[in-house]
């Protein structure tokens, strides 16, 4: 399970940084690329990656601000394209509106796709648990942005416990049929009366990650909510130390706050993007360093940063 983040810069595109958008890459565990945000130029990162378009089965999106779907239109006709491929359904999660907009777009433009889109919208008396499937639960709950803006808590379920082959094996289990009886979780009985059971050769469910990724916010409860226990909290950086009453006039958090719902949450490890574009290169070590003062576990990323979670 990675993170990628395809566009680190708030706003507007800059040389360094590119707007909003990130994916989860689910390869291992579901085969799937989960996106969240879409910013204008989101496709062209990709061709810069290893993501195959199509791989990404879903897209997530936080509010509605251009820096945050215009990229949606774009990225929905190039998966088209991929002919060589088989055609799959997306499912696109976000606020009212969503919906219109992509439509709206496609239709303008005279787009056609070859695949089904299907639309999960939400307001604010609609969050919650907004998917679940076998492997993971996503919820969604409101911020506190210029417009109704969501962060995300993606937690994937508890993992079965790993099967101890060499200990089995040890135990005079032959490989095959019966160490797949094992795994299983089935007591057997060998030739010679040996009663083997199951639970002394498995390890206990290993608990599953949890991913925390906010939209634009200032510093609010919910944030904080959403990132208990996190692994890994995504969360805007807009502004620095200082610019406290200009992060919450324009609906942001800076570096500290940032830091400091990480620290309130307990979560694992902070990623700070959505970084001005007014910040350079060392401005951005400053960034970190101030925020590290709160909460050490901090890094500031930077566009196509890979991240294992």
């Amino acid at each position: 399970m990675e993170i990628q983040f395809l566009g680190t810069g708030a706003g507007q595109p800059s040389k360094s940084r590119n707007v909003s958008s990130l994916a989860l890459k689910l390869l291992d565990e579901i085969n799937e690329v989960w996106l969240f945000d879409c910013g204008e130029g989101t496709q062209n990162r990709i061709l810069e990656t290893s993501i195959r378009p199509r791989k990404v089965s879903k897209i997530f999106i936080t509010h509605l601000h251009g820096d945050h779907i215009f990229g949606l239109p774009g990225f929905l006709s190039s998966r088209a394209f991929q002919a060589n491929e088989e055609q799959t359904d997306l499912e696109i999660y976000g606020p009212v509106g969503i919906k219109s907009f992509v439509l709206t777009s496609l239709r303008v433009s005279g787009s056609r796709l070859p695949y089904q889109i299907h639309f999960h919208e939400f307001d604010e008396g609609s969050l919650g648990k907004i998917m679940e499937t076998d492997k993971f639960t996503v919820y969604a709950e409101a911020l506190d942005h210029t417009i109704f803006c969501v962060g995300y808590r993606i937690m994937q379920k508890d993992l079965e416990g790993t099967l101890d082959a060499d200990k089995l094996k040890a135990a005079g289990v032959p490989f095959g049929p019966l160490f797949g009886q094992v795994k299983n979780g089935q007591d057997v009985t060998l030739e010679d009366g040996t009663k083997i059971i199951a639970a002394d050769y498995i390890s206990a469910p290993r608990p599953g990650k949890v991913i925390t990724i906010l939209g634009d916010t200032r510093k609010t409860n919910a944030s904080v909510r959403l990132a208990v226990n996190a692994d890994v909290l995504v969360h805007e950086s807009t502004y620095g130390k200082g610019d406290e009453k200009m992060a919450r006039k324009h609906g942001h958090s800076t570096n500290m706050q940032a830091a400091e719902v990480a620290r309130e949450a307990g979560a694992k490890h902070l990623l700070l993007n959505h970084i001005s574009a007014r910040f350079l290169s060392k401005d951005v070590s400053q960034l970190r360093k101030d925020a590290s003062s709160i909460f050490e576990n901090v890094y500031v990323v930077k566009d196509l940063e890979e991240v294992e979670i």
